[in-house]
Parts: structure tokens; sequence; C-alpha cells
């Protein structure tokens, strides 16, 4: 058996299944989960009538590497989203996967020299903790690196030590940044790219979120787009990944993309051919119609907009919180610990959230996921201003508890 199994935590669903345990919400209060980013805006009909019209090809194989259609729209995507020099992106740079978990998983794999000594994947904490499995199962050893509210959320790189980027086989990023929301700007980005050049590293940048805004004036940067404005146009050691899930609302077609540096989608292109996870045909006609299009997009981000609006004019009197560069998450600080108080508002609100620290892990004696919330504005407005109305009455209370302590 893999040992990596035994070094494997519970994953975040499952510690919050047994916060629940707890008790059952009380009588009258519906239900309303703000747990799992699970986008729940409408499915545009064209993805699925789409779809619908190509059923007839799941009775063909498909390939790996995807078809060449769906890599041009792909590579047309790339460019005109993050001002890529049009000739310095070709079909060999960009591989269809079903939806970005199991690639960024997989990457691990291919990334990982499992003769190195000590190898090291670097990645942000509070993270997606599939990075962190992927390291593991591959061989290697996770180095977080915390992102709090004293350093804007950004991953301070400075901080690493030449020991352990020299141990670095690969470094996992995560721009807007789930759960935080933080947005790495190009500067950053190109610091992280000469330290990758220096220490010859592949860095992941995990960019599923790259769609979900609040300025349609300021998208967030990618790390492509940082690669090229650098003069590093053959996108050497980058590898972004993007999905359809959070920009066009269908997180059951999974299907997203790797793209960058060339020689490394070649390689995973190798085993993936060995992994056989092609992506079905019906998806990946489906999938060129959503690419080719931003009028839903722009919807799309219009819905979470309005959601951020309404649900920080009700919490932000009442709670640290702020709203995010990127995302459809809030990170707010909590009054009291950020696991009693899920809980808290699940048994007396009917509101489930997931505690922060779910999230994170304790790296000398700092958790940068204690006391924090991640909140996920999935649902209709209704619901997410409904969810926000009972979360301050919930902190009213604590107020009103804490101050009849100090008065007995």
């Amino acid at each position: 058996m893999n040992p990596g199994f035994e070094k494997l935590q519970p994953y975040p669903f499952e510690k919050l299944a047994l916060l629940k345990k707890g008790g059952e919400p009380v009588a009258g209060e519906s239900f309303i989960d703000l747990s799992i980013g699970e986008p729940k805006h409408k499915t545009p009909d064209f993805i699925l009538e789409t779809l619908t019209e190509n059923l007839g090809l799941a009775s063909v194989y498909p390939s790996t590497r995807g078809t060449e259609e769906l890599r041009g729209a792909i590579v047309d995507w790339l460019v005109n989203r993050f001002s890529l020099p049009r000739d310095s992106l070709g079909l060999r740079h960009v591989l269809p996967v079903n939806g970005t978990r199991e690639a960024l998983f997989a990457i691990a794999q291919c990334l990982v020299n499992r003769n190195s000594t000590a190898p090291t994947v670097i990645t942000p904490n509070p993270f997606y903790q599939v990075y962190e499995g992927a390291a593991l199962l591959a061989g290697a050893t996770p180095y977080y690196v915390n992102m709090d509210a004293e350093n804007g959320f950004q991953p301070d790189f400075s901080r690493v030590g030449e020991d352990v980027w020299r141990r670095c086989e690969f470094l996992y990023l995560c721009t807007p940044n789930n759960p935080t929301g933080a947005v790495l700007d190009l500067d950053a980005l190109e610091q992280l790219l000469n330290y990758a050049d220096r220490y010859d590293f592949v860095i992941a940048s995990d960019e599923c979120y790259s769609e979900i805004y609040p300025d349609e004036d300021n998208p967030p940067p990618g790390l492509l787009e940082a690669a090229a404005k650098s003069g590093r146009d053959d996108y050497r050691r980058c590898v972004v990944f993007h999905s359809l899930s959070k920009r066009s609302n269908v997180p059951g077609l999974r299907s997203g993309f790797v793209a960058g540096d060339k020689d490394i989608i070649d390689a995973f292109h190798t085993y993936r051919t060995y992994h056989g996870c092609a992506m079905p045909l019906q998806t990946q006609q489906a999938s060129i119609a959503a690419w080719n299009d931003e009028e839903h997009v722009w919807e799309n981000r219009r819905q979470y907009r309005e959601k951020f609006e309404m649900v920080l004019k009700i919490l932000q009197p009442v709670m640290d919180v702020e709203k995010p560069g990127g995302t459809f998450y809030l990170w707010p600080r909590t009054p009291i610990s950020d696991v009693h108080f899920a809980q808290r508002l699940y048994l007396q609100q009917g509101l489930l959230v997931l505690p922060g620290r779910f999230l994170s892990r304790p790296v000398a004696g700092n958790d940068p996921g204690e006391n924090r919330l991640r909140i996920a504005l999935t649902g209709s407005l209704a619901k997410c201003v409904e969810a926000a109305e009972r979360m301050t009455e919930s902190i009213n209370d604590i107020k009103t508890e804490r101050l009849a302590d100090e008065q007995h």
C-alpha cells in the first residue's frame, strides 16, 4: 500500500459531517448550505443543448489529447483573456481534462522525482486539500506558506528558506485564492517566476476562479500572462489549470484544461494516456460552445456582484469581512472559535458554513484558518441574504451573552 495514505488527513467535508453530528438544527429554520463551492446559477441553455445534440458521439472513443477544435477554442480563449502573443501558444501547449481537481492531483504524479532527496511541494496555507493529498501520494512532503490578514492573504515566498527551495519539485498556486479570495498581481507572479528560474521547479497555478471577480475592468492576471510579459513566452516551468465549472456553471460537466510549458504538457499527455481519462466527445463539443461565449460569463459575474453587495451590507457592521478580489467566497473573522461558531450557526440558525481550520494546517504555532469561516455565496440572492441575516442574529446573541457574563 502507498505509505502516503497513512499521512492523509480527513477531507474538510468529512470533518464537517462530524461537526453536524453534534445535533440537529432547531425546528422552523429552513436549512441553508453555504459550505460547498458548487455553483447554483442556471447552466446556460446553449451548453446543455450542444451536449444533447452530440450524445451520439458517445459511441466513439475520444483521444486523450482532445480534438483540434477544442484545443483551438482553448488557445483562442487564453490568448484573448490574458493578452498573450498569438504565436506563443499552440495546440501542443494545451490538454483538456475532466475538471481541474483530477488534473491538479495527477500533475503531482508527473512532476515529483521520487529519486530526489526529500522531494518537497510548496503550497499556500490555507489551501484546497487536493494539493496536500497529491503531494503525499506522490512521495513528496508538503511545505506550507501561510496567508493571513497581516500579509493581505498573500503567500510570502520571501520567507521560504534556501534549503526548501532547493528541494522543491513544484509549487501549487491558487489565484484568485480558495478560500481567501486574494489575487496575486503581475509583480508577485513575476517574482515567483524568478524563484522558479533560479531553483528549477515548476509552478502549477490553479486559476479555476479566474472568471469570477468584482471589477469588469480589472480581471485577475494569470501565470501565463505574467510569463509572457516578462519575456518567458515559451512558458517554461509554467502550467495553469482552468475549468468551466465556476465560469459557466457546469460543475457536473467535468470539463477543464491544463496549459503551458509544452514539454510538461507532452509528459502529462503520456501519463493521461496510461491513466485512461480522455474527455468524452460530447463533453468536448459542449465545452467548445462554452469557451467561445463570454456573454453568459458576464451575467454570471453580475449575479455574484449583486450577492456580495447585499451580503456585505448586512455583515460588515458586525463582522471583520472584506470583499474578495475574486472567487465567490467570503473569509470573515469569527467572534468565537471558528469550529464552535460554525456549529452554533448550524444548530441555532440552520446555516452550514466551513470552519477555516478545516482548510489549513498549523505552522510554527500559527494556524491561518483559525477563527475564520469560508462562506460560499453560491445559492440564490434571497438565500444568501437570509443566511447573512441569520449570521448577524447569532453574532448579536454572542455579544449579548458576553455582556451578561461581564455584568454577572
